[in-house]
């Protein structure tokens, strides 16, 4: 279906006054992507079109304001005017890029104003208010408004194929870790169930809409939920907690009564983006820069004490160390053993995970009689190793100064936060709170049991990583239904254009598809070894885990230097081929160096690496391949070296499950 493209020029030289009417129509600096704003009907509904193809029909959205409800009218379009941006972009898929947006406000008649930013890569928008409010108590200043709910129906034009990642609580659908493989479906047999974001709708030949969202602060975050009649996706907001308690096993804060609004906020502010990101290729969709672009900027101005790096992780492995003494588990001699791990192969930080203080009572400040958490810090500095704490999201807030002075002063690292599992108002306040807390002490953070990444670690950079993935852990105790190989040539399409990842990948015993089978004490990776390595590289990860046992990686020092030497801190990023769902081939430079990363659903597969995107010159390839057998044994690997130029293409094969990695040396 097609659109006349009747584009509006918006030139950075001179603005233009769009006056006030019913239609408002603005474009893409490169004039590709156009989005028009209509009031006909008495709604405000946005349409928008990527080369005179329709990607939404006139959808309904508005903010319903409390004492003004929806919107039904433009007022009146402000100056249009385009924006360049230089972007630092610290501990992110590249260190800096630039980018540009054509831009107008425009003023709807309950008081909002609606602001649309046209990027080549997409449509974002927001709303303001401007009210002074009525909660100040003397009358003077911005008080407090009341939001009842936001209206955001994206209309498709034909019954599209979707990828609709699904609550997991059939219950409390909004109260959720985040973490489930995707049903790609036609709209009009999605399920009737709450979906997280991102979502990612297929037009056909390679064009695609992922809907997500930006500088999500003090504000639910959006669900969304398919009519499978009318074929539309529906945004959902959980609504403002008026109760909560506490989960006995965990002290896990949770809500058991809601109120029928979604925030409660100043009444003069901004509210998080609408990311619709269009995409015309499947590689271009792990590079799309919109979420963290749209981001507040950094709020920590001294950002030095802030270090990347790669972490010995505890809980995957079960605590499994073999060939010692001592009874391996959350005692003493087991972390003083992963630490002198981390310090043979230069690891840069250990995880205390949950265990080193009773979750039952929610008291951080107090270590079990196994732990001395001094001593293991103590240890750690002497052999270059830091230590991060794991604990409840709510159990650390609820405490937050007093916790981070205690363990900051015995020189730990930073906090491993899990179990927020929710995303209204107040849940989202927590992240922040404890985001700006923790860089007030020069404390990291590892984000768990989180919703999807919002640009927060563009606004604090101090967060490092974050879950909300169907990650490493979940191979503990799924089922082979649960098609892990096709979910990690999935998510990296739909999921990391949101930012960051914890999938905390590493596994040194993998199964094929006919022998993998879930093992709690001794997991396996479905997949090949190679294609675990493959991870460290295709996907987004400053603060990484290596998750199984020292003694599984002592057992292949060449395996565990590869992945120890694989950079956390970035330079540049290219997705040299892909396919969402089947294969992914990921290129990142950290100074002269580049490493690549490929990896392939259950399908074996051949592909020839162009290295034309080099620099002219010569390099020296190491190469972690799959081996001739990985195909019967998944844990085989070929590790060879070739001597490559920008002019080399290199054919390579992966076994089903399979993936390579390659780090190119420049000479």
């Amino acid at each position: 279906m097609k659109l006349p493209v009747a584009l509006l020029l918006i030139s950075s030289l001179s603005s233009t006054l769009i006056c006030p009417a019913k239609t408002t129509t603005v474009c893409s600096p490169d004039q590709t992507v156009q989005a028009t704003v209509s009031d006909d009907g008495g709604v405000i509904a946005l349409s928008l079109s990527k080369d005179g193809t329709v990607i939404l029909n006139p959808s309904t959205v508005g903010m319903d304001i409390a004492g003004k409800g929806l919107p039904s009218k433009i007022k009146k379009a402000g100056k249009a005017k385009t924006v360049n941006e230089t972007v630092d972009a610290q501990f992110y898929r590249q260190r800096q890029y630039t980018t540009s947006w054509n831009q107008i406000t425009l003023s709807l008649d309950n008081g909002s104003d609606m602001e649309l930013r046209l990027f080549d890569e997409g449509l974002a928008y927001r709303f303001c208010t401007h009210e002074k409010g009525t909660n100040k108590g003397d009358g003077k200043g911005i008080g407090e408004i009341v939001i009842n709910g936001e209206l955001a129906e994206y209309a498709f034009p034909s019954d599209l194929k979707a990828w609709l990642p699904y609550s997991t609580n059939p219950d409390k659908q909004e109260a959720m870790a985040y973490q489930n493989i995707y049903d790609y479906t036609s709209l009009s047999h999605a399920k009737d169930i709450l979906a997280f974001l991102p979502a990612t709708v297929d037009y056909g030949k390679g064009l695609k809409l992922t809907i997500t969202e930006s500088d999500l602060e003090a504000y639910p975050g959006m669900f969304v939920k398919v009519d499978t009649t009318a074929l539309k996706i529906q945004g959902v907001f959980s609504k403002y907690p008026s109760a909560t308690d506490y989960y006995p096993w965990r002290k896990q804060l949770y809500v058991t009564a809601t109120e029928d609004y979604i925030a409660k906020v100043s009444g003069d502010r901004t509210f998080p983006w609408r990311v619709l990101a269009i995409t015309t290729d499947d590689c271009q969709m792990p590079v799309n820069n919109m979420v963290y672009t749209l981001a507040s900027p950094s709020r920590i101005a001294d950002t030095s004490w802030i270090k990347p790096g790669k972490v010995a992780w505890d809980w995957w492995n079960d605590w499994n160390i073999t060939g010692v003494d001592f009874k391996t588990g959350i005692n003493m001699p087991t972390y003083k053993a992963y630490i002198d791990f981390a310090s043979r192969y230069g690891i840069e930080y250990i995880v205390l995970d949950e265990g080193w203080y009773e979750s039952k009572s929610g008291d951080m400040m107090r270590p079990i009689d196994e732990i001395d958490v001094k001593e293991l810090v103590d240890y750690g500095a002497k052999k270059g190793v830091g230590v991060v704490l794991w604990c409840v999201f709510n159990v650390l807030n609820d405490n937050l100064d007093a916790i981070c002075t205690k363990y900051k002063e015995m020189g730990v690292k930073g906090f491993k936060v899990d179990f927020l599992d929710r995303d209204d108002q107040t849940a989202v306040e927590m992240a922040y709170n404890i985001a700006q807390g923790c860089a007030r002490h020069n404390l990291i953070l590892d984000y768990h049991g989180i919703y999807k990444p919002t640009g927060l670690n563009r606004t604090y950079p101090n967060v490092l990583n974050f879950e909300s993935v169907f990650g490493m852990e979940e191979t503990r105790w799924t089922t082979i239904e649960h098609d892990m190989p096709l979910y990690d040539v999935t998510f990296p399409f739909v999921r990391l254009l949101a930012g960051y990842v914890d999938y905390t990948p590493g596994a040194m015993r993998n199964g094929t598809r006919s022998d993998w089978h879930a093992v709690y004490t001794n997991p396996i990776s479905q997949g090949t070894r190679c294609h675990q390595l493959g991870t460290y590289v295709v996907y987004d990860s400053p603060f990484t885990m290596l998750c199984d046992s020292p003694s599984a990686y002592d057992q292949d020092p060449e395996c565990t230097k590869f992945i120890v030497a694989i950079p956390t801190v970035i330079d540049e990023t290219k997705v040299l081929q892909g396919e969402v769902g089947k294969y992914i081939v990921t290129a990142r430079r950290s100074g002269k160096d580049w490493w690549i990363g490929g990896l392939t659903n259950w399908d074996e597969r051949d592909i020839q690496l162009d290295l034309s995107f080099l620099q002219e010159g010569s390099y020296t390839a190491e190469m972690m391949t799959d081996g001739v057998n990985a195909d019967k044994r998944a844990d085989d690997y070929r590790h060879s070296h070739l001597q490559v130029s920008d002019k080399s293409k290199i054919d390579i094969h992966m076994a089903s499950g399979g993936g390579f990695a390659i780090r190119l040396s420049a000479k």
